[in-house]
């Protein structure tokens, strides 16, 4: 076990110092792109200005013929880009293919100024956590980097899942998880083949009509992965670091995409993966608070005063509990409104 008085000092001579807190700003799209593909790459630059996660992806739909172009690609993009505000992110190979190594080594030699987050797949405990944790140390020393390169973890195994509260508490570098919804149903032996969202045969169904025995009785399909994304918010908001929804893999239906990334947001998710431009503007509209909401919670936290004690608001009580949630809301709003001008005139902030 590290000592704890040693957690948040660099684990190589030379490194930056880890941050204390994570920096928090808005994430509500990581905005995954093919560096290998020519045809997208170009696009990045405009890419670039709508979303607030721009991720260089290495890992899977990458055929293996065009691992080496990918991960050259992305360092190119990285040097002749400036991406102004919006965050930097790579998803690296996993920890047992024959890429990860380069991928590391390469990416922060050559971009590792301009990276804010290396994305890791199929983490299963701390110790893969604590293996990049010093590796990213011993290049960062080797390569002068003055800020720390930060670390998020994909949950996909169930070993993984067992071990999330460990894996979010791992190093000062984790910034936080997301759910990969495709790679778990495999590793639990889950019987789908969708990549997220809910399935038609996970349902629960109305009792039947005690007078009418064949009369219809109304069903609800239900949500997958309601346990793992709630356990995995807990574990995040325990650690300082935040959680994330993962692909919605059907681009065709915007609207069960809407309602997933949805269940996500009011859970605690700040943000979700897209895949295709159109999921850009999804998880910008679901991921920003509603309008309305943000200025009800301004209202409350004006009349509560100090936070103390209770008010009747329109017929509803308003106490130190709902203070909280309200400044919750209103504290993303205003991260927000400081990234999207136009998020900024409907908050009226």
């Amino acid at each position: 076990m590290r000592n704890p008085r040693n957690f948040a000092k660099p684990l190589a001579i030379g490194a930056p110092e880890p941050w204390n807190d994570i920096p928090v700003r808005p994430g509500r799209m990581i905005h995954f792109f093919d560096p290998s593909n020519e045809r997208m790459a170009v696009k990045v630059p405009d890419i670039a200005k709508k979303v607030d996660i721009l991720l260089g992806n290495l890992e899977d739909a990458i055929e293996v013929k065009n691992k080496q172009a990918a991960r050259e690609g992305f360092c190119r993009i990285a040097s002749e880009n400036d991406f102004g505000q919006t965050q930097l992110w790579t998803r690296v190979n996993s920890l047992d293919s024959p890429w990860f190594l380069d991928d590391v080594t390469t990416i922060l030699g050559a971009a590792g100024d301009k990276l804010d987050v290396i994305m890791v797949p199929k983490v299963e405990g701390p110790w893969d956590i604590h293996f990049v944790d010093q590796l990213l140390a011993q290049l960062e020393a080797k390569h002068q980097l003055k800020k720390p390169i930060l670390i998020h973890a994909i949950l996909e195994t169930a070993l993984g899942v067992a071990n999330v509260e460990e894996i979010a508490s791992a190093s000062p570098r984790m910034q936080g998880l997301s759910l990969g919804p495709a790679d778990l149903a495999a590793s639990r032996r889950m019987k789908t083949t969708r990549v997220g969202g809910g399935h038609p045969g996970y349902l629960v169904r109305e009792d039947p009509n005690p007078s009418d025995e064949n009369a219809p009785r109304a069903k609800a399909q239900q949500d997958l992965w309601h346990y793992t994304l709630a356990r995995m918010v807990d574990a995040c908001v325990s650690a300082g670091i935040l959680p994330f929804y993962g692909p919605f893999g059907d681009i065709g239906d915007s609207i069960a995409c809407e309602d997933q990334f949805r269940n996500a947001f009011l859970l605690g998710c700040v943000g979700a993966w897209s895949l295709h431009p159109k999921q850009i503007d999804i998880a910008r509209n679901v991921f920003s608070p509603p309008v309305d909401e943000v200025k009800w919670a301004m209202r409350v936290i004006e009349e509560m005063g100090d936070g103390s004690g209770t008010v009747m608001i329109d017929g509803k009580m308003q106490d130190d509990a709902t203070v909280k949630q309200c400044r919750v809301m209103v504290g993303l709003a205003g991260l927000i409104a400081e990234r999207d001008p136009e998020m900024k005139d409907a908050y009226g902030l």
